[in-house]
């Protein structure tokens, strides 16, 4: 199980509620009762568009900032109504990439024959899309997301059961795509469920209703039906009749963020600790005893992305201490510094001493090319820098191929050798 990164993400409407002027209408004419909604009426009983878009925009933005919007999403919302009117918010953040692929952002809200298909290829790791989906209950029983990095609470949970079912949809670790932890967005603080007791960390299997069950909580009388799949992203209305609609759209309402708190939990849902960088610490310690021991297993291991992904598996998140600690920082400054107190180098520190030492002379002019060039590859972050298919990317790609770079070298046991020689060297003393 992959341990967790929850972002706590209070809006202001939600902690002060909302009060509507004396006779105030809503956008279909309709009165709106004074009294004070707050965040379990939002999107059920009333609908205020701008909260949608500032939860549309916060999702879009976490994805910008990581580096990476192709990251598997699921946003549960509080209804089928409220997954589609979300999922047209994410469409016109992310225009830019639902202009080149339609299915960038999709709602899927049941089990007929075509939500089927868009389920399985979410959940399928060789598919590129859909990436975010937007959801009241995703489909039925045993839906394993296992490359899905993002989960989304934008409806309030009051099971237990549900919400370990939810949490389940992320926890899976999958080695292949390097996912080893996932992120949990709570804007209804549903995330409170840790704090339970009767929380295990062990995500459970359940039936999810469908709208044929009894228990199945009443939809509004004109949203689209259960399991219809939107693909067009271009005008959706939800809903137009002011006589049959059971939900008071408001206009006009300025919504903010309040607060943000992100907190760090291990895959048995249980606090890690206030400060990432005190448990990475202790758990570092635990595993390496001493800094000696740590240099050897990292000098003596020819791929640094084994160590990494061992530490991955025990909670220890290199990439999210180096947003705490420094991004420049390479994994060996970050274990050195965090562990053993050790002042950290750059990777461009460490890149210029290894110019400084002169250590390319004795290759041909070609091998020194693809040395320098792999050094830059280290300034950008690459680690397995002995992997031969970083050959067939830019720039290696522009020099010859790459059966005539490792010839530059001999032969490839002898560019492996030359590439641990610049390894040892990037970490000499």
């Amino acid at each position: 199980m992959a341990p967790y990164k929850v972002i706590k993400i209070h809006l202001d409407i939600d902690i002060e509620g909302y009060r509507p002027e004396e006779g105030q209408l809503d956008r279909y004419g309709n009165e709106i009762e004074d009294r004070i909604y707050n965040s379990k009426d939002f999107d059920r009983n009333i609908v205020i568009e701008e909260r949608t878009r500032i939860v549309a925009k916060k999702i879009s933005d976490f994805l910008k900032e990581s580096g990476d919007r192709w990251q598997k999403t699921i946003v549960f919302c509080v209804d089928v109504n409220h997954a589609g009117r979300m999922r047209q918010a994410l469409v016109n953040e992310n225009a830019d990439l639902v202009s080149e692929n339609s299915r960038y952002v999709m709602r899927i809200t049941g089990d007929d024959k075509e939500g089927k298909i868009e389920v399985d290829k979410f959940i399928d790791p060789e598919t590129k899309e859909p990436v975010i989906v937007t959801t009241s209950r995703l489909l039925s029983t045993g839906v394993d997301a296992q490359t899905c990095r993002l989960i989304v609470l934008d409806k309030h949970i009051g099971s237990m059961t549900e919400f370990k079912q939810i949490v389940g949809r992320g926890t899976r670790i999958h080695e292949d795509t390097k996912k080893f932890y996932f992120t949990l967005m709570d804007f209804r603080g549903a995330s409170n469920h840790f704090a339970d007791p009767e929380f295990d960390g062990e995500p459970v299997q359940i039936y999810e209703p469908t709208l044929d069950d009894p228990i199945t909580p009443p939809e509004t009388l004109n949203s689209p039906e259960e399991g219809e799949t939107i693909l067009d992203p271009p005008d959706i209305a939800f809903p137009t009749n002011p006589t049959t609609s059971q939900k008071l759209y408001i206009d006009g309402v300025e919504v903010t963020i309040l607060a943000e708190r992100v907190e760090y939990l291990d895959h048995d849902g249980k606090l890690i600790t206030k400060s990432l960088r005190d448990f990475s610490k202790r758990t570092l310690q635990k595993r390496f005893v001493s800094l000696d021991r740590f240099l050897h297993r990292w000098r003596s291991t020819e791929r640094k992305q084994i160590i990494i992904d061992e530490l991955a598996n025990e909670g220890i998140l290199l990439n999210v201490l180096a947003e705490e600690v420094g991004k420049d920082f390479d994994p060996f400054d970050l274990i050195c510094h965090v562990a053993f107190d050790k002042p950290p180098l750059t990777r461009k520190q460490r890149a210029e001493n290894v110019r400084k030492r002169d250590i390319f002379t004795k290759y041909g002019q070609q091998a020194r090319q693809v040395l320098e060039a792999l050094l830059e590859k280290y300034q950008d972050g690459v680690i397995d820098l002995d992997d031969p298919k970083i050959l067939q990317i830019n720039p290696f790609n522009t020099m010859g191929t790459t059966l005539q770079l490792i010839k530059e070298f001999g032969d490839s046991a002898k560019f492996k050798q030359a590439v641990y020689e610049l390894q040892n060297a990037l970490y000499a003393a």
